[in-house]
């Protein structure tokens, strides 16, 4: 006769060997504590997901501005905020701006990929903003630097001062 490994009550050799050596009631108590803590988890990742959420639409509240409109009554100057984002141009890419260079005309694709980093770089000087407490940023400037003599790496630098305004 063996034992179950959890509480010590007796149980047949077949059972103990097809059940991993635990009883009936240990499996249920074992099922519940597993469904428990599954349950913890999703209730914690739900709280996570919220809390991301909410984060965002705080971040993309904050007003960007490129220059100080006369009805914003700005009650605090918190500080410099910077952003920058890096980005590549791809062979492919670089290939068809080169015809295009050649023949004139627009690279959708490298317009693309610089309005994509435009849009990260004001969304990033926003949660820069965020993380000092300002409600909006104002006299933002946009710089392009290249980064490698062939043009396949630009950055853009997004900056501005971060404020308070009145609601």
């Amino acid at each position: 006769m063996s034992t179950c490994d959890g509480c010590g009550a007796k149980m047949s050799f077949v059972s103990h060997l097809n059940n991993a050596g635990i009883c009936g009631d240990c499996r249920e108590k074992n099922k519940a504590k597993r469904i428990s803590e599954e349950q913890r988890r999703n209730e914690k990742a739900k709280e996570s997901k919220l809390a991301a959420r909410e984060k965002s639409e705080l971040i993309d509240k904050i007003m960007l501005t490129t220059e100080t409109a006369t009805n914003l009554n700005i009650t605090k100057r918190l500080e410099i905020v910077t952003a920058e984002c890096a980005f590549g141009m791809n062979m492919f890419k670089d290939l068809f701006a080169g015809v295009r260079d050649v023949v004139g005309g627009r690279s959708k694709a490298v317009q693309n990929t610089m309005r994509d980093a435009r849009r990260t770089a004001l969304y990033e000087l926003k949660a820069e903003a965020h993380l000092v407490g300002a409600n909006a940023v104002v006299g933002v400037d946009l710089d392009y630097v290249e980064l490698s003599a062939a043009g396949s790496m630009v950055m853009l630098v997004a900056s501005g001062t971060a404020v308070v305004i009145e609601d």
